[in-house]
């Protein structure tokens, strides 16, 4: 984890403190429900959590210091708690395995991690949505392997990002449910040390669905679906960082990140204005990306369990959710700040003499009776004029003056085919689609 690219709500999901805090829960209630059945004194778990009552601080360091002796972290911590509690301590952990508390709190901080990225989302769609029905008709050039195209509006481009982070956000919740889930079933997860009914009691106490069967760990398809997703969300955090990039090149400037004042943008040349923040979100969504593999490849553990997973972890659960969580919010901000310039697209449209027009003329020759071939040369021979012209050239004015058109369709109708609203019909209908 990055300071510069965290934010404290995810970053405390991750901390030790707040782990262990889980853990405790965990085994508290586990505790509570073996006194309920009989298995352990109930005066357990009422000293577990008597001695919770009184907020004590986690000594993290205490913890460290056993662990840096016995080698393992639950052991440590378990050695920990009896210090603090007394004699009802020797009761925890019965029947369970260490997997137990390390798969069901991991599952806990993604579930968590999860509702706040939820949360980031809807910001994202909101901010959007707002920026798309402000544009819904602002004309811009739409552009196919880099090149002009035909028209679009600026709303569609922001509504087509709507739709597809509002895919992402179904997906999260999918995710989300699917890595919501406790084992509590002990070594091999027979449940030969351990009654179902305490998995089933430590799972409605935290807020998580029961494993239907695990080995000794949750299977670990279920965290690389959740991986896999996160994955997706910073693809799709890429894409529109990209088109922003595109958008601000000095050749387009159609719009560009907001800046503010006294910010720089080089070190060296004074009238620079670089889209800095969505660079930045590409960078980021590499990092999150690069957590997808390893997620992949720990599903395939030997046997009943080994813990090649754990490290691989460790690494991937926070630094995936702290950086996508930076990201998102980043996302907004640009988006909700983003400089939009209508001029500059209506002037980029005009550049090349009416060339993004050309497929209605094909259209309107081939109904007329000219067939597609012969109607495809006829535009194209002339838009080629116009292209090799830069744009100094009129296609309107050129395919007046060409025999072949003006024999199959009068001045007015090869003005008619010119008409940029004529592009713009459907985008009711489109924007229904979305918002609805």
């Amino acid at each position: 984890m990055v300071p510069r690219y965290a934010r404290p709500a995810m970053t405390e999901i991750w901390e030790p403190e707040a782990r262990f805090r889980i853990w405790f829960e965990i085994e508290a209630h586990a505790t509570d429900k073996l006194g309920e059945l009989g298995v352990v004194p109930p005066s357990a778990g009422k000293a577990l959590w008597d001695w919770w009552a009184t907020g004590p601080a986690i000594d993290v360091a205490a913890i460290d210091a056993i662990e840096a002796v016995t080698k393992h972290d639950v052991i440590a911590f378990l050695t920990w708690v009896a210090e603090q509690v007394g004699d009802e301590a020797r009761f925890m952990h019965q029947g369970m395995t260490s997997s137990d508390v390390l798969d069901t709190a991991l599952a806990v901080q993604l579930t968590r991690a999860a509702d706040l990225l939820l949360a980031d989302l809807d910001a994202l769609l909101a901010a959007l949505r707002r920026r798309a029905e402000e544009h819904k008709y602002t004309p811009t050039i739409g552009r196919s392997h880099g090149i002009h195209a035909e028209p679009t509006t600026f709303g569609l481009k922001l509504a087509q990002a709507y739709a597809e982070f509002a895919r992402c956000k179904a997906r999260l919740v999918a995710a989300r449910a699917e890595i919501a889930t406790c084992a509590i079933s002990g070594a091999v997860g027979t449940f030969a040390n351990i009654d179902p009914a305490v998995e089933e009691y430590v799972a409605e106490k935290l807020g998580l669905s029961v494993e239907p069967i695990s080995t000794q760990v949750i299977p670990r398809d279920r965290h690389a679906m959740f991986f896999a997703t996160l994955g997706v969300i910073a693809s799709s955090i890429e894409r529109l960082a990209v088109e922003i990039r595109h958008l601000q090149r000095t050749e387009v400037l159609e719009a560009e990140e907001y800046f503010a004042p006294g910010q720089k943008g080089s070190s060296a040349m004074p009238h620079k204005r670089n889209p800095v923040l969505t660079e930045n979100l590409t960078g980021l969504a590499r990092v999150v990306r690069s957590a997808v593999t390893p997620a992949l490849e720990n599903v395939a553990l030997w046997h009943e369990r080994d813990i090649s997973h754990s490290s691989v972890e460790r690494y991937i659960g926070p630094d995936a959710t702290i950086t996508l969580d930076f990201a998102l919010a980043r996302l907004t901000g640009v988006v909700d700040k983003l400089l939009i310039y209508p001029e500059r697209m209506q002037k980029n449209l005009d550049r090349m003499g009416g060339l993004v027009h050309s497929q209605r003329v094909l259209l309107a020759l081939t109904q007329a009776g000219v067939s597609r071939e012969g109607a495809y040369a006829i535009v194209q021979r002339n838009a080629m004029k116009v292209w090799e012209s830069d744009g100094q050239l009129s296609l309107l004015e050129l395919l007046k003056q060409d025999p072949e058109v003006t024999a199959a369709l009068s001045a007015a109708e090869l003005e008619e085919k010119f008409d940029l609203d004529y592009h713009f019909a459907q985008v009711d209908r489109i924007f229904a689609r979305i918002f609805a």
